[in-house]
C-alpha cells in the first residue's frame, strides 16, 4: 500500500464550530514535511465551515469536500438545502454521495445518481458511499447490494474518472468494529473487478470506512488493493489522524 496512492478522507459529519479551524494546523505542518508521501488528504466539514476551510486550506496540498448536495442544478425554492455550485464556488473539490446515514433517511439511488450527474456537469469529484446493513449480511445479500447501489447510482454516467468508491459496510459504523481482513480483500477485489467489467471504469479507485482509527489503521493497511480511506470520528483530531496516515506508510 506504501507505494501507491493514497486518499485520506475525513468526513466531520454534525461536528465541528469555528474554533475547529485551529485543528488544521498540525495537519497542513504534516502535510507540508510528508510532501513526497504520495497522498492526498480531503477534509469534509459540516456546510457551516466550509468557507472558513476553504481560506484555511488554500495554497496548501489539503483539499475540501462537501457531506452532500442537492440534486438540482439551479438554485430555487429548497429550504436547508446547497447546491453543487454553491459548493463549488465555496472552493470545494468533492462531494459525498449516498452516505448510509443520508441514505437511512430516505435517500434512494434515484436521488444519488441525479446527484452524481449534477456533480458532473459542475466539475466536481465524486466520494460514492456504498454499503451493506447487518442484517442484508447475515442474508449473504452484500454483493447484490453493493453491485445495485453502484449500477443504479452510476446509470448513466459516462464521465466517471473523478468517482472514489468508499465501501462503508453499515453495521460497521460508529460501532468500532471492522470486518476481517480476509472477507473486506473479497469484497474490495468484488468491488473492482465489478467496476472494471461492468460499469467500464478504467483504474478504480476503492476506499474503505467503517470505525476506522489510529488502532486499527496497521490491521487495514494489510489490504494492499486498498486505495485509502474514508475516516470519521478519528479524523476530528489532528493527532488521531495525522497517526493513521503516518501509520499506513510506516
Amino acid at each position: 500500500m506504501t507505494n501507491k496512492f493514497i486518499h485520506f478522507i475525513a468526513n466531520w459529519k454534525m461536528f465541528g464550530d469555528i474554533n475547529s479551524i485551529k485543528s488544521l494546523n498540525k495537519v497542513i505542518k504534516f502535510s507540508n514535511i510528508y510532501k513526497k508521501k504520495k497522498f492526498s488528504i480531503i477534509y469534509c466539514p459540516p456546510y457551516t465551515l466550509l468557507n472558513l476551510f476553504s481560506r484555511k486550506v488554500k495554497n496548501t496540498r489539503i483539499l475540501l469536500g462537501a457531506q452532500n448536495c442537492h440534486h438540482e442544478q439551479k438554485n430555487s425554492a429548497f429550504t436547508g438545502s446547497i447546491s453543487a455550485k454553491m459548493i463549488k464556488k465555496l472552493g470545494a473539490k468533492y462531494v459525498i454521495v449516498g452516505h448510509s446515514e443520508v441514505r437511512d433517511a430516505g435517500e434512494t439511488d434515484l436521488l444519488v445518481n441525479k446527484k452524481i450527474k449534477t456533480l458532473i456537469d459542475n466539475n466536481l469529484k465524486i466520494i460514492l458511499c456504498i454499503g451493506e446493513t447487518l442484517s442484508q449480511k447475515k442474508k449473504k445479500q452484500t454483493f447484490k447490494v453493493l453491485k445495485n447501489q453502484i449500477s443504479r447510482g452510476l446509470k448513466g454516467i459516462k464521465k466517471k474518472n473523478n468517482i472514489l468508491i468508499a465501501y462503508e459496510p453499515i453495521w460497521s459504523i460508529g460501532t468500532g468494529i471492522i470486518p476481517k481482513i480476509f472477507d473486506l480483500d473479497r469484497k474490495i477485489k468484488y468491488l473492482k473487478n465489478f467496476l472494471i467489467k461492468k460499469i467500464k471504469i478504467k483504474n478504480p479507485k476503492v476506499l474503505y470506512g467503517g470505525s476506522v482509527n489510529h488502532k486499527n489503521i496497521t490491521y487495514l493497511k494489510k489490504i494492499d488493493i486498498l486505495d485509502g480511506f474514508l475516516i470519521g470520528g478519528a479524523s476530528h483530531s489532528p493527532k488521531k489522524f495525522i497517526d493513521i496516515i503516518k501509520k499506513t506508510f510506516i
